[in-house]
């Protein structure tokens, strides 16, 4: 059975992503303890639809400054809810997928959420897509120990489109 067309609105909304990209990385050296130091490394992203559209898969080389991994995000749209869900597979531990973010985008900016623990903390997980500009995304991580009241910014990516061959 198909899905009614309103049923799938919002399922490209990561239709801007598809392709080859540059990623710019900024992570806070140490998350939760007030630490204003923040790394800066390289990357790369290819990202490429699953499922007929309804879920995407992007393959992740990450250049920190220790040491290069890869690693995996799967995303998914469920048409009943309208709600998209979002996994992170890090290749230096691959048995473990992490908790589902959950969300949806509104005007360009995408919101996803997630209950996890940190250290051993219960915390709240936010990813924020600003697809406003599709060439240059920028995609941010931050932390709550408060239930969300404040949170605390932790990783940002900025996407640029990688050159391809002609």
């Amino acid at each position: 059975m198909m899905a009614h067309p309103l049923e799938l609105s919002g399922s490209q909304d990561f239709d801007f992503f598809f392709g080859r990209w540059t990623v710019a990385h900024q992570r806070l050296r140490t998350r939760l303890a007030h630490c204003q130091d923040w790394d800066e490394f390289g990357g790369t992203s290819h990202v490429q639809p699953l499922l007929g559209g309804l879920g995407n898969v992007d393959d992740n080389l990450l250049h920190l400054p220790e040491a290069s991994y890869r690693a995996v995000t799967l995303r998914a749209f469920d048409p009943a809810s309208g709600m998209w869900s979002i996994w992170w597979l890090d290749g230096r531990r691959p048995t473990q997928l992490d908790v589902p973010m959950r969300g949806r985008f509104e005007q360009g900016v995408g919101k996803f959420y997630a209950d996890d623990v940190f250290e051993g903390k219960a915390i709240k997980v936010r990813f924020v897509w600003d697809a406003r500009v599709p060439a240059q995304p920028v995609w941010e991580q931050a932390f709550s120990l408060d239930d969300g009241t404040n949170w605390e910014t932790n990783w940002v990516m900025r996407f640029a489109r990688a050159e391809t061959a002609v």
